[in-house]
């Protein structure tokens, strides 16, 4: 794959462009500028198909990092002549309306094409191949965020249109997949199908690379590549004899498998750290866990192309949220809405750096689009995940040991994390999070936290800022229907807790009606992005698909990414993780047969857990109020300054429902 990078209504178009090509680093083959008077477009190439020199110039001006899969048979159908993909996409463009070329593309792409002073930047829907943008000192766009100042991500379900002459842009939606209508007939036959295709349309000519655990996502990759007679070698890395490295050796030598192991000490981790952590821009636990064996293995490959098994467990439903979501599919498409954010960009600088172009065939346009509209029934159960994988690869051949395998996460399989919290307690750190935030100066992302004042808006806020978010803002809805579906009382406590903490308050309104709440939202939000700057937005849902669907829904409209770090924790855990953090909390609302007005502004301690929990396993009562049984209010936590004190009033309204009337509140310094 390649980079691409572009600068307009700047004096100096050209540095810039040059410059963030020698950051990037992306190619192999050769760096070229294209420029005019009031903007330069330059291409960093690294040659898979064909060799045709980037930007290309004919009608309008293209730069494109990807691959177009189907490129043969479109040059055939529109007979264009095309040398390769990006010839093919630059010819097309020039014949047909925008919407109508990416309507016939099937692969993975991220490209600007410049013509009568319109630029347009598009990423595939799913956002395997990135694009960045900044409105700092013109415009500019980049394959990655830190060749520019104050960087965005685009989201791939918008196209944005920049107007060079005026200097202004806009976006334009894209429709994601549906799961509607279900399938139910012929379910196996049809994916085992559409995987093969997907394989076979991105098999290079040379030999290539496989990132193998011996899970059975890279299992039935491998399987299928020796079906289809390749030349192919696995890698593994890990620390010693770590889960996937042992398993990976055992199922490599079942299957007859070249695999090439990458053994690390615990000594060598930091040396790793010191690279991998500036180059994806994030020190988030769960990023940079992954990332040690992924960019370990790509640094052994001597071959030019690595295939990976991203995206299995989101088609497929192969994460404990999965199974217990309300709906399967939902969370299946949840998941790949975040993808961009959490995995692609991370896989894409890191197997770029090594110099390796990363192929992932499960995330194919036409698997994915038929896998989310399968029945439930068909991916997970009580007992299984990933069904139609595990019996797909059992007809291939695999043994029910290999195919029946519950696989660890990648941090965890391949023993890195458990070094990473070793080297944190060496270096005098609580939290992981705190000592990899001394490999990386920089904030990761900048975002606004939509909180109400209770215990897991205030919760989640605290880890993602402990995972190095700059959170500059919080937001609050106050809601004038007390029986809100979104939006809980008393927001009002919110600009106390902001004032407590140091942070601006942003606070909407909404009448509470069903219809015109996430409309509310949008608006606050649109503030927030204005006014703040931010990329993405924190949230404390825990069960509640009500409440997080709706906010994904306005953050994708807004092009805002969102993190949920309490999604499916379990209540208990969460309810005595937030008092061992020092949070102070109490119930200002009960509603629930087992509780009485005595539970209402006292502080809760680990005693009060218990007994919620005597009252899950005898009534099933949600520990964290998940059912509506309780509301709350954080009085203190790590990040304020001073805590509040309040004078309140309970109102009791029969024997188990009663609410704490909050009088007055004042901020009080806090005891050391």
């Amino acid at each position: 794959m390649c980079g691409i990078i572009g600068s307009f209504n700047n004096k100096e178009t050209i540095k810039v462009v040059r410059s963030g090509l020698k950051l990037m680093k992306r190619g192999k083959d050769g760096d070229n500028v294209y420029f005019k008077e009031n903007f330069a477009l330059g291409h960093s190439l690294h040659s898979i198909v064909g060799h045709v020199k980037q930007p290309i110039v004919k009608k309008g001006v293209l730069v494109f990092n990807g691959e177009i899969y189907n490129w043969e048979e479109l040059n055939k159908k529109y007979k264009l002549k095309a040398k390769n993909d990006s010839e093919l996409l630059s010819l097309l463009l020039e014949k047909k309306d925008l919407e109508k070329v990416l309507e016939e593309l099937d692969g993975v792409y991220a490209f600007g094409y410049l013509r009568d002073d319109k630029l347009v930047l598009v990423r595939d829907i799913i956002g395997v191949k990135p694009i960045w943008f900044s409105f700092v000192k013109g415009f500019s766009f980049a394959s990655e965020g830190k060749v520019l100042e104050n960087s965005i991500e685009l989201n791939p379900r918008k196209i944005l249109d920049y107007d060079v002459s005026n200097n202004k842009f806009k976006f334009k939606e894209r429709e994601f997949f549906k799961i509607k209508p279900e399938m139910k007939k012929n379910i196996n036959e049809t994916v085992e199908k559409l995987l093969e295709e997907s394989v076979k349309k991105r098999i290079p000519s040379k030999k290539f690379g496989l990132l193998f655990s011996g899970g059975i996502d890279s299992v039935v990759l491998a399987l299928l590549f020796k079906k289809l007679k390749c030349k192919f070698r696995c890698y593994v890395a890990g620390i010693g004899n770590s889960s996937d490295v042992e398993y990976a050796i055992k199922v490599a030598k079942e299957l007859e498998l070249d695999l090439e192991v990458v053994k690390i000490k615990e000594n060598e981790v930091e040396k790793y750290l010191k690279k991998i952590i500036p180059l994806i821009e994030d020190t988030n636990v769960v990023k940079v866990g992954v990332a040690l064996p992924f960019f370990i293995a790509c640094e052994e490959m001597k071959e030019k192309v690595v295939f990976s098994g991203l995206g299995s467990e989101e088609i497929f439903a192969g994460y404990e949220r999965h199974k217990n979501s309300r709906n399967v599919n939902e969370e299946c498409l949840s998941g790949l809405l975040k993808m961009y954010e959490r995995d692609l960009y991370r896989d894409d600088v890191v197997t770029m750096y090594n110099g390796l172009e990363l192929r992932l065939p499960y995330l194919d346009k036409k698997l994915v689009e038929y896998s989310l509209k399968v029945n439930e029934k068909f991916k997970l159960n009580k007992d299984r995940n990933k069904i139609i994988l595990r019996d797909i690869g059992k007809k291939l051949g695999l043994s029910e040991e290999i195919s029946e395998r519950k696989k660890k996460a990648a941090q965890y399989g391949s023993g890195f994390h458990k070094i990473l919290k070793k080297l944190s307690k060496k270096n005098g750190f609580r939290y992981i999070s705190e000592y990899l935030r001394g490999f990386y100066k920089d904030h990761n992302l900048k975002l606004g936290a939509l909180v109400s004042s209770g215990k897991d808006s205030i919760y989640a806020m605290y880890v993602m800022m402990r995972q190095n978010y700059d959170v500059n803002c919080m937001i609050g809805i106050k809601s004038k229907n007390k029986d809100s579906f979104m939006f809980h009382s008393p927001v009002e406590m919110v600009e106390k807790q902001s004032e407590a903490i140091g942070i601006d308050f942003l606070m909407g309104e909404t009448e509470g009606n069903k219809e015109d709440e996430l409309k509310d939202l949008k608006k606050v939000l649109e503030e927030a992005k204005k006014k703040y700057g931010i990329e993405g937005v924190i949230t404390g849902a825990l069960f509640s698909n009500y409440q997080r669907e709706r906010i994904e829904k306005v953050c994708d409209e807004l092009g805002l990414k969102i993190f949920s770090p309490l999604w499916h924790m379990d209540q208990e855990l969460e309810m005595r993780q937030m008092i061992e953090d020092g949070f102070e909390f109490i119930f200002v609302k009960i509603a629930a047969d087992g509780l009485s007005k005595k539970w209402l502004g006292k502080v809760i301690d680990s005693k009060d857990i218990d007994k919620l929990v005597k009252l899950n396993e005898k009534i099933g009562l949600n520990v964290a109020g998940e059912g509506g049984e309780t509301e709350s209010l954080v009085l203190n936590c790590p990040l304020f300054k001073k805590k509040l004190k309040i004078k309140s009033k309970v109102k009791e309204e029969s024997e188990n429902v009663a609410e704490l009337e909050i009088k007055d509140v004042e901020l009080v310094k806090k005891r050391l």
